[in-house]
């Protein structure tokens, strides 16, 4: 059977990957760290739209590329990190076939009876975007870049009973800078971020009109991340950072805001409010008003009377 061009191609095994990049078989089955430093390797060999098995880790020395906000914010030019979960599509977008850096490839089943494997799923990076990638300063360069260089050594030297302790180490302390590292930069991003929060409660605001709830609902994480050109986890992250809430908080704050409007103002029943707030059933709205405020919709209305 035809593979249809318009979807994924997906990479299962870093052999494969090896093999199609022209590079030696790898050392270790599940984990691969792809030195590119010098740009011998170019993008145009790998599959425009692909996805793989792999969590993948890279570090790209010449990153190009801003947000379109003019001179809002400072972005570093030392270099730049992507990261990429198993099974996440990803597109090329690079027109000069740059692939220089390095590319640190790590299977889930390597981290298996680890901490690693369930804390590396809270890393909300997995799931930004291209153009929502770590910018480092020339500080945070020479902390990242040794890391890399770590593991390509302790690959490259003879596999034993302490190597998967050591390259699991070494993973977890990559990431754990590259967290500390996005907090800086929604920092020194804290101008168009603010831009951001304004843009997000603006379209908050007009979602929130009753017309809009009955026709649409409330709007969700993913809606509101889509008309700012983010990714609802870089959305939430970027909002965490501003305010302390996560982009949910801030939807149901302005959901119960309005809810209390008119449960102490109007003589609508319970179950009129949650159809006019975007509710199906009225116990789903009752249970997150009572989780948010503690009272229950009758409860909190009998205050008024």
């Amino acid at each position: 059977m035809k593979k249809d061009k318009n979807l994924p191609y997906h990479y299962d095994s870093l052999f494969e990957l090896h093999r199609i990049l022209g590079l030696p078989k790898p050392q270790h089955p599940l984990v691969s760290l792809i030195n590119n430093e010098h740009n011998k390797l170019v993008a145009g060999k790998i599959q425009s739209l692909r996805t793989s098995a792999f969590y993948k880790i890279s570090f790209k020395s010449n990153l190009n590329g801003k947000l379109k906000y003019g001179q809002h914010y400072y972005d570093f030019e030392d270099g730049g990190m992507f990261f990429v979960a198993p099974n996440q599509v990803t597109e090329s977008s690079d027109s000069n076939g740059d692939f220089s850096g390095y590319t640190l490839i790590v299977h889930p089943d390597f981290l298996l009876t680890y901490p690693l494997a369930k804390k590396i799923k809270q890393f909300g990076f997995f799931s930004y975007t291209t153009n929502e990638a770590l910018h480092l300063s020339t500080g945070e360069k020479e902390i990242i870049i040794p890391i890399f260089q770590n593991i390509e050594k302790e690959l490259q030297n003879r596999i034993d009973d302490f190597s998967q302790d050591v390259i699991i180490s070494q993973i977890e302390t990559l990431l754990n800078y590259s967290n500390r590292f996005y907090k800086r930069q929604f920092i020194t991003r804290k101008a168009v971020n603010n831009d951001l929060l304004e843009k997000f409660e603006a379209f908050l605001e007009r979602d929130f009109q009753e017309k809009q709830l009955l026709l649409h609902g409330m709007p969700t994480v993913q809606l509101m991340a889509e008309r700012l050109n983010l990714s609802s986890s870089y959305l939430s992250d970027m909002l965490r950072a501003i305010t302390g809430q996560s982009a949910q908080h801030h939807i149901h704050h302005k959901l119960i805001e309005i809810a209390k409007e008119k449960l102490s103002s109007t003589n609508s029943s319970i179950s009129e409010i949650a159809y006019e707030l975007g509710f199906e059933h009225p116990q789903s709205f009752s249970r997150l008003f009572k989780q948010k405020t503690r009272q229950s919709p009758v409860e909190f209305r009998a205050g008024f009377n």
